[in-house]
């Protein structure tokens, strides 16, 4: 008996530690929703290249840009010939480390960058086949991530590369290049205005001898 109450004394003892050990459970608490966390490019001709969230940031939010407006959208374009399209690039959008989202990327098409929409989607959801107008910076997103694309200089991204600028130093005008531009336009003024003065004298003789003829 004594042993019995002492066996009740320590478990009742016990009780109230071991709730306050147990994490607490919020009634009505909603799961955790899936975070996307890398991207992967794939195409003929080059090796996969995986950018993660943790890793690359910067260049993940850009890579995630250029294909966060698919899902779910209705095509804005109906399906380009393929002879236009140029290199295929296969982008699988990760969320904890699952595939969820695949894309088809043509940044080199003609006419500016395409993007396709498979209905075949990792995550086994029913979607819509889809074609899309690429954003103007996805050559250079892809190409920062290791995709074999030419640098196109003419192309301004804000965040694109940690922020890099892609055209060069030398094309961007200079005060020099100013100076110069405003002389040449006041140099052009001037020779408007005196071929008008010499147009507005012509006119003023005609209209005197037609006076005098017609006296």
């Amino acid at each position: 008996m004594v042993a019995a109450g002492f066996l009740l004394g320590t478990t009742g003892a016990a009780a109230p530690a071991l709730a306050a050990a147990r994490p607490a459970t919020v009634v009505g608490q909603a799961p955790k929703a899936p975070q996307a966390t890398a991207v992967v490019i794939t195409a003929e001709g080059m090796a996969d290249s995986t950018v993660t969230a943790k890793d690359k940031p910067q260049l993940f939010r850009d890579l995630l840009r250029e294909v966060s407006f698919l899902p779910g959208t209705v095509g804005q374009i109906t399906a380009p010939k393929k002879e236009t399209l140029g290199k295929k690039f296969t982008v699988v959008v990760r969320y904890d480390d699952k595939p969820r989202y695949t894309y088809d990327l043509y940044p080199l098409a003609q006419g500016g960058p395409k993007a396709y929409r498979p209905a075949a989607q990792p995550d086994k959801k029913k979607t819509t086949p889809a074609w899309f107008l690429g954003r103007m910076t996805m050559s250079e997103a892809l190409r920062i991530a290791g995709a074999p694309i030419p640098e196109k200089p003419d192309v301004i991204s804000g965040g694109i590369g940690g922020g890099e600028r892609v055209i060069p130093d030398d094309a961007l005008p200079t005060g020099r290049d100013v100076d110069t531009l405003l002389s040449e336009l006041r140099r052009l003024v001037l020779l408007n205005g005196g071929v008008v003065l010499v147009l507005a004298f012509m006119v003023a003789g005609v209209a005197l001898i037609i006076r005098h003829r017609t006296r």
